[in-house]
C-alpha cells in the first residue's frame, strides 16, 4: 500500500473523513531534507471560509539535518486520485520522498504551476 505523508491539513480528521470517507491508519515519522514553511492564501472568501491566512507547506532544502515531523498514513491508488484533487484546488502537487525510516511516500507540496 503506498504511503502518504502528511504535515498539515491531512492529518485533521475532518479532512480525512471528507476526502477518504475514513479515518487513515498511520505512524510517526519525518521527511528528510525538507523545512517546514507556509504559503499566503490570496483569496478572501477561501481565507474565510477556512479560517486561517496560510497553508502548511514544505520547502526542499538539501540537507539531511532539516526534517519535517509528520504521518505517514497508508492509503490505496484510489485514494491517492481523491487527495489530488482535494490538493489541486490549493495548488499543490504530489511528489515522492523518502522519509526518515527510509520508507517511500508521498508528499504534498505547493505548485502553482500544477494548476
Amino acid at each position: 500500500m503506498p504511503l502518504l505523508f502528511a504535515y498539515g491539513t491531512l492529518r485533521q480528521e475532518s479532512v480525512q473523513l471528507s476526502t477518504f470517507g475514513r479515518l487513515l491508519d498511520g505512524a510517526m515519522d519525518e521527511l528528510v531534507g525538507f523545512d517546514q514553511s507556509s504559503v499566503k492564501i490570496v483569496d478572501p472568501d477561501l481565507v474565510a471560509a477556512l479560517g486561517r491566512t496560510h497553508h502548511s507547506n514544505v520547502t526542499k532544502v538539501g540537507s539531511d539535518q532539516s526534517r519535517v515531523r509528520g504521518v505517514a498514513f497508508e492509503v490505496d491508488d484510489a485514494e491517492l486520485l481523491s487527495v489530488d484533487e482535494y490538493e489541486k484546488a490549493f495548488q499543490y502537487a504530489r511528489i515522492s520522498c523518502t522519509l526518515a525510516s527510509a520508507r517511500p511516500a508521498w508528499v504534498y507540496v505547493y505548485s502553482p504551476s500544477a494548476e
